[in-house]
């Protein structure tokens, strides 16, 4: 009986989204000018400079700016079993806001947006529910439950105050802290069939909910030894993120005090969802260097690299749920070509290596490599409005761990507008 509810709890054990793209938890999608062409480590323009490259806005013009835009991103996440598929789709707005004043004498920058995380999962048949052991001759656990469904959603937003400022006339620097706010929810429910011994037709479910709010720091550097070759290197501090659990966990499977409910297991195999509960879940730190070139004064190059630090950061370390996570790298190469001085053409390529082991991969929360491509057009009507839209397309390794098929296929559209004053 004990082991029939170990496998019951998989269902309602462990659900969080993955971030879409390049880390265990970060996303870089921060602006709509990423999507087009994600190599903006070492760029300098009115839209994403800000986010990415914030040293680098000294190499602006004198004004104030106003940025703005929305991605939406799509696709499905499936996870296969024996010929039986568990998918669902994805969809998530991502919004991003920015401002900032530039001068002789510097820069104050100040952002708002996503930093992590993303869209809310409904898998409305369950998932994978592999028995290490038979039960009653079942070997796939699902053929224990009449219905089940699992639901979540893990967001991260962040909020960026800095100053930027010459060093010399061909170095420049920035710092500034961040907040981060982070939301992980979970919503389960599973039923039994009315033919399982002792327990028969039974309900258990989970309703839980972890926050946390923690600060970092993010400094920068910008180099530009001619008005052709511009060098951008930042780096942002880990973010501690102690997330504290409101849980309601409600099952009917209670039989006698000798054998346990399905939720007492579940709290002694996920100590994560219980109810007051506090665990270390950092935002890792990362490394970001890059440059861009202008071949031309109508054609720029871009190149680009995020190292993410994995390993230095707490992330669930809890009894039973330690996992050693890899650091994680990802390289990005990108093209903007100006046909007149008012139409651009965005072009870009991105791969990520998430540093994920196998024992992380469980339930919905599972960070596959990927490969990138993106393209997008700028229009610039004026010097002092800038208006981008971009594609992109994520292309997962598929992965698969005890018997488990793992895949992805998201792609997002973008929209960005910015305003000098």
């Amino acid at each position: 009986m004990n082991r029939l509810k170990l496998s019951l709890l998989a269902l309602v054990a462990s659900l969080s989204v993955s971030a879409m793209g390049a880390s265990i938890d970060h996303i870089q999608n921060y602006s709509a000018e990423y999507g087009g062409n994600p190599a903006q480590q070492g760029a300098i323009n009115m839209g994403s400079t800000v986010y990415f490259n914030p040293a680098g806005l000294m190499r602006l013009e004198n004004g104030t700016y106003i940025v703005g835009g929305i991605q939406y991103a799509f696709g499905d996440q499936n996870m296969s079993e024996k010929g039986k598929d568990f998918s669902t789709n994805l969809s998530s707005p991502i919004p991003n806001f920015a401002l900032y004043r530039k001068t002789d004498d510097g820069a104050y920058f100040w952002t708002v947006g996503g930093v992590g995380g993303g869209a809310e999962l409904h898998y409305k048949d369950g998932i994978p529910l592999p028995l290490s052991k038979p039960i009653f001759g079942i070997t796939d656990g699902n053929d224990l439950l009449s219905s089940s469904s699992i639901k979540g959603s893990n967001i991260y937003a962040q909020t960026t105050l800095g100053r930027a400022f010459n060093l010399t006339d061909k170095w420049s620097a920035s710092f500034a802290v961040r907040g981060v706010y982070g939301k992980r929810t979970l919503k389960a429910n599973a039923k039994t069939k009315d033919t399982i011994p002792l327990i028969g037709d039974k309900t258990a479910s989970i309703d839980s909910e972890r926050e946390a709010v923690g600060f970092g720091g993010q400094f920068g550097l910008n180099y530009a030894p001619n008005d052709r070759l511009n060098i951008g290197f930042r780096y942002d501090t880990t973010v501690k993120l102690d997330f504290k659990t409101k849980s309601d966990i409600n099952d009917q499977t209670k039989i006698s005090n000798k054998l346990p409910s399905l939720s007492g297991v579940l709290l002694d195999k996920y100590p994560v969802y219980k109810d007051g509960l506090k665990t270390r879940r950092d935002l890792p730190a990362l490394a970001a260097l890059g440059a861009s070139y202008k071949v031309t004064d109508q054609w720029t190059t871009f190149i680009g690299g995020n190292y993410y630090f994995n390993e230095a950061a707490t992330m669930d370390r809890v009894d039973g749920m330690n996992v050693d996570y890899k650091n994680g790298w990802e390289i990005s190469v990108g093209s903007e070509y100006w046909f007149t001085p008012q139409i651009a053409w965005l072009v870009g390529f991105n791969y990520a290596d998430t540093g994920a082991p196998d024992k992380s991969f469980a339930a919905t929360e599972y960070a596959l490599n990927s490969t990138m491509l993106g393209t997008g057009v700028k229009y610039k009507p004026n010097d002092t409005m800038e208006w981008t839209v971009a594609f992109n397309h994520y292309i997962y390794d598929s992965r698969t761990v005890n018997d488990i098929r793992y895949e992805k296929e998201i792609s997002s559209l973008g929209i960005n507008f910015v305003k000098k004053f």
